[in-house]
């Protein structure tokens, strides 16, 4: 699963008592942000309830406050700041099985921004830029794996990394199948140019890492309910030889 999913869970879950619901609806549907007063007021419910529920969501970081005087002045006799509630940036998305259609958006906008200035063919520069994603993924693991790694230290960390961007990767004797396809709507209408940005994704992992340590090789070996694209054994590793 994703390295954010209990968070993202944890998210969803703080809107689950329908109180708190009305409120964080009521505080995202205004203009302004909001005091607990006129929170309790619009729902219809007591202040200190309003509160709590109010500061669970900021906990959870799904409002942000303020503290300022509703009165506009300053000094003696103005009153207490009172806090105020707005709807935060965060963004709450949980899909089971893990998708990653915001990274499948980033890298066809790219490419689209990067054909218009090359000339080169759409696809050509998705290939460029899933490749150049699949690097910086590999440096990742290089980083996390620290210097010195081993082998085996290089495949976990490199098995944890996909496993955070929804592939669901798995090991079947030597080799790693990709058990989810993070873009799984997009392959079944756009199969191939999907599929190739897998596929040269991987190759990019594989060019930064020592997979030929591992003797892994990814390519496209599609079967239902999986991503289409595998890391295979190589000759070698499948005979022990």
């Amino acid at each position: 699963m994703h390295r954010d999913f209990e968070t993202q869970v944890a998210g969803v879950a703080a809107l689950h008592d329908p109180v708190r619901r009305s409120l964080y609806a009521f505080v995202a549907d205004s203009a302004e942000p909001v005091s607990r007063d006129q929170a309790a007021a619009a729902v219809g419910v007591q202040r200190s309830l309003a509160a709590f529920h109010l500061d669970k969501l900021a906990e959870e970081n799904l409002l942000e406050f303020e503290f300022r005087r509703l009165t506009g002045r300053s000094g003696p006799g103005a009153g207490r700041p009172s806090k105020l509630y707005r709807r935060s940036e965060r963004q709450i998305d949980v899909t089971l099985p893990p998708r990653e259609y915001d990274l499948a958006g980033r890298l066809l906008a790219e490419a689209i921004e990067a054909s218009e200035k090359t000339g080169r063919s759409v696809r050509a520069e998705v290939e460029r830029a899933s490749t150049a994603f699949g690097r910086a993924l590999g440096e990742q693991v290089l980083e996390r794996a620290g210097t010195r790694a081993s082998t085996a230290k290089h495949r976990s960390v490199l098995l944890d990394l996909l496993r955070e961007h929804g592939f669901e990767p798995r090991s079947v004797g030597k080799e790693v199948v990709l058990g989810n396809c993070p873009f799984h709507t997009l392959s079944r209408e756009f199969t191939d140019l999907v599929c190739g940005m897998n596929l040269h994704l991987m190759e990019g992992v594989r060019s930064v890492l020592p997979l030929r340590e591992l003797e892994l090789r990814p390519r496209l070996e599609p079967e239902p309910g999986q991503c289409c694209v595998k890391f295979c054994a190589t000759p070698t590793a499948r005979t022990g030889r």
